[in-house]
């Protein structure tokens, strides 16, 4: 901050007093007061004034200067609001304040606050906080960026390996169908599992772009529902699982490859908490108005009504998922409720402990779905 700089912006001030002092000693002159009381009544208030402003610009100037020096030094410039203390003038107090929220809200979406660097003011600690903003901001996406293209590479990384990894599973299968044997089907069991949860990943880091992968058509239900029971056709033989399927002969508008997963991980679901010597799934469907509902029930476990409304949260198993045998990750169901509503499709899980559970897969059906 320069002196001169500082002065530029008390201008106003310096004419207010000089038209005051100016006027204060015509007044004196006008009555005859002696010329030493004129001069002291002039050069006071001058020095007091010279005085508080050398005292303010030291102050600012101290500030400012340490504040810029910081910056410099940083080379993470958004972490300033961390390591800057705060000023004892209410600019400065101001400054820190702006540059503590911007911060905080920087980490959570930097181009929405783009808009509050629009204009430079014309006062000195205004072009001081936005000169700051500015670095701070670029500093922020330049760390944004490089953290964004080492996430793009990671899931780059991720689902080559994935598509990888289905070569030797791919095979290993083949081979147990022309070696087939009590061990060679419980191997097979064992590699189903493994290609679901390869599956499960690739879903998993493709969730936050599903835009980029999905392609919205006119489907029928039957093919989406017959796709998934194959793909858990012999778990469910396994498991000895009576199946009913009933009417589901609907046609809905979505994604058919991403609702065979969100399928395919709730019918995997209802088979791993299957505890009943007749174990029975039920899928049918329904059409309402501007819907269509897919019903996929079992006569399982079931869940206690104080954890139904966490089943969608992250990493949740509840109960049943600490119960010995029972292994879970608590992802299936909420990869279910997030590619769900990526789709626009709504979903419902409503259970009762030892009697079973219902998921309800909502397609919707109107002039907003037509392609």
């Amino acid at each position: 901050m320069k002196f001169r700089d500082f002065l530029k912006e008390k201008l106003y001030y310096i004419i207010l007093l000089a038209f005051i002092l100016i006027s204060s000693d015509i007044l004196l002159m006008i009555y005859n007061i002696s010329l030493f009381m004129v001069l002291y009544i002039t050069i006071v208030p001058i020095l007091g004034f010279l005085i508080c402003l050398i005292i303010e610009y030291n102050i600012k100037n101290s500030f400012y200067k340490k504040l810029e020096k910081q910056m410099a030094e940083l080379d993470e410039k958004y972490l300033i609001s961390e390591i800057v203390q705060n000023p004892n003038f209410i600019e400065g107090k101001i400054l820190i304040n702006t540059i503590q929220d911007i911060d905080k809200s920087m980490l959570e979406n930097v181009n929405k606050y783009k808009h509050l660097i629009v204009q430079n003011p014309n006062f000195i600690e205004g072009k001081i906080l936005i000169n700051t903003i500015q670095d701070i901001d670029k500093s922020m996406l330049e760390n944004v960026n490089k953290y964004k293209h080492l996430t793009e590479d990671y899931k780059e990384y991720i689902e080559l390996w994935i598509h990888e990894i289905k070569i030797p599973i791919a095979t290993s299968k083949l081979i147990i169908e022309n070696n087939k044997s009590k061990e060679m089907k419980s191997i097979d069991e064992e590699l189903g599992k493994i290609e679901n949860f390869v599956e499960q990943v690739l879903y998993y880091a493709r969730s936050n772009n599903v835009e980029k992968d999905y392609y919205i058509s006119k489907t029928k239900l039957s093919e989406i529902v017959n796709g998934a029971i194959l793909k858990n056709k012999n778990i469910l033989l396994s498991n000895k699982i009576n199946l009913e399927i009933g009417d589901i002969d609907k046609q809905v508008v979505t994604d058919s490859k991403w609702t065979i997963f969100i399928l395919n991980q709730i019918i995997q679901n209802s088979v791993k908490y299957m505890n009943k010597d007749i174990k029975t799934m039920k899928i049918y469907a329904e059409g309402k108005k501007e819907k269509v509902i897919l019903y996929i029930q079992d006569n399982g476990m079931g869940v206690g009504k104080g954890e139904i409304a966490r089943v969608f949260d992250k990493g949740f198993t509840g109960e049943n998922g600490r119960i010995l045998g029972k292994k879970s990750t608590g992802i299936g169901l909420y990869l279910c409720k997030k590619l769900c509503d990526r789709l626009g499709l709504g979903i419902e899980f409503n259970s009762q402990k030892d009697i079973g559970t219902e998921v309800k897969i909502i397609f919707p059906v109107g002039s907003h779905t037509n392609i």
